[in-house]
């Protein structure tokens, strides 16, 4: 596995909040158990597709713009490269 996926850090940029009929949190749109399975994946076509459908449904909400801004930057902050890139 790449370093960009194995170096991945989670989708989360911190703000926990849930909300909705799916508790699913206002800034990452990813539910509970979502954010506990993302943690134990460690296989380049699981994680591309995880990512994948999140982006879907930040898009979906028009939450994406400001997501991928904090985590583009969130991966800055933890050197590793952002794997928004390669998706």
């Amino acid at each position: 596995m790449t370093k960009r996926w194995a170096k991945a850090p989670s989708p989360c940029i911190g703000v926990c909040k849930f909300r909705g009929a799916e508790g699913s949190c206002i800034g990452c749109f990813m539910t509970k158990p979502e954010k506990k399975r993302f943690k134990r994946l460690e296989k380049k076509p699981k994680k591309k597709a995880f990512f994948r459908t999140l982006v879907a449904r930040l898009s979906e909400n028009g939450r994406l713009s400001r997501w991928e801004r904090v985590y583009r930057r969130k991966c800055e902050r933890k050197v590793v490269p952002c794997p928004l890139d390669r998706i």
